[in-house]
């Protein structure tokens, strides 16, 4: 079971409570298990999104750049099955397993964290600090197809965080995948 703010969060507002989210790991997660992380990035996807898995190995990347200065990346998945049948726990274990990701990968089965944070897309990113207040939300960078990359957004919050500075950039338009309800 999910537990989360009625309205979607605005930057500077806290991290919803969450609680009870399936993970790719068989673990049952919750807010209070991230406290460690200095950065916490969490970012909802979507099994069947081409944009999701033209960021995977980016995502992957920055996880193991920064992991041992505190970031904590976490994707999110909020897709309702019945209607998108790629976006099953079982097919969350088994992209996990493929992938290798190198961070947990969680089923929002009620969509409400996704709701709770205002995602509207897969891949839709939002960076809270240690004090876990959104800092940054919005895309991961500026390109559709993966090339020509002109702004490192997440990659650029995240650093501007780990410095101990205000996210330069703390709102960008996420695209993608409409999440499905």
């Amino acid at each position: 079971m999910t537990t989360v703010a009625t309205g979607p969060v605005s930057l500077g507002d806290e991290l919803p409570a969450f609680a009870g989210l399936a993970g790719a790991d068989g673990r049952t997660w919750a807010r209070g298990d991230f406290e460690e992380a200095c950065v916490l990035a969490l970012v909802f996807v979507g099994n069947g999104c081409p944009t999701v898995r033209l960021y995977e190995e980016r995502l992957a990347g920055l996880q193991r750049l920064h992991a041992d200065r505190g970031l904590q990346i976490v994707l999110v998945n909020s897709n309702n099955a019945h209607l998108s049948p790629p976006d099953t726990y079982e097919r969350l274990v088994e992209r996990a397993a493929r992938s290798a990701l190198p961070f947990p990968y969680l089923k929002d089965e009620d969509g409400a964290l996704a709701r709770g944070c205002g995602a509207i897309c897969t891949p839709h990113a939002f960076v809270f600090d240690g004090d876990r207040r959104l800092r940054y939300r919005g895309r991961i960078d500026d390109s559709r197809t993966g090339h020509n990359v002109s702004s490192t957004d997440l990659a650029g919050a995240v650093g501007d965080l780990l410095e101990g500075r205000a996210v330069r950039v703390p709102e960008t338009e996420p695209f993608g995948c409409a999440i499905v309800w």
